[in-house]
């Protein structure tokens, strides 16, 4: 479980396939405060660390993995949000969140508003019943709040800390992120679907 607050930011070294799974070498500086079979978000997306070797470690990310997020996409240079799980005694200051990415979902447009930014980023209309407005969303890992949410799309604001701290400041129009959606409202909208 994690928060969807990003403590840092690591760069893929290498990438590498096996079957139908893809192993990243990244560094961090989280590296050394790790440990072999730890859970850690990357992009929003839970990896369990491998193997650690100074200030670099090895995760693995199956078929099911690449194929709704990003990280097939992932090369060496990649600049990926990084947070380590959720300890029981840590404040909650954003929201809970799973690291199991449901999709995901293209930036549309990015705005200066003169003090933050504003992005809208489009999504698969399936999804629709997951996000509302002003609720919880999380993209590339960071807890974010959704308005002027549509059908197929939603926009966020980004204060100046968020924008310099994560990888989003290297976000284009037309580039993938990764968008796991609000998981209270998964399980109201099973309950409602289902009942």
């Amino acid at each position: 479980m994690f928060t969807g607050i990003i403590e840092t930011l690591g760069e893929v070294k290498e990438a590498s396939g096996t079957g139908t799974n893809k192993t990243f070498w990244i560094q961090s500086s989280l590296a050394p405060e790790l440990k072999v079979d730890q859970s850690l978000a990357h992009d929003g997306v839970c990896l369990t660390v491998e193997e650690i070797s100074g200030d670099h470690y090895r995760v693995t990310a199956v078929a099911e993995t690449l194929q709704k997020t990003t990280l097939n996409s992932w090369k060496p240079g990649t600049i990926v949000n990084q947070e380590r799980s959720l300890l029981p005694s840590s404040r909650l200051d954003g929201h809970f969140v799973q690291g199991h990415v449901d999709t995901t979902g293209i930036c549309e447009s990015i705005k200066d508003k003169g003090g933050s930014w504003e992005m809208r980023f489009s999504f698969p209309k399936s999804f629709a019943p997951l996000i509302i407005e002003k609720g919880s969303i999380c993209l590339n890992g960071i807890s974010l709040t959704a308005f002027n949410v549509k059908k197929k799309s939603f926009r966020v604001a980004i204060i100046p800390y968020t924008f310099e701290h994560t990888n989003l400041e290297k976000v284009e129009v037309g580039e993938l992120v990764n968008v796991e959606f609000d998981l209270i409202g998964k399980y109201i909208t099973k309950k409602l679907c289902f009942s």
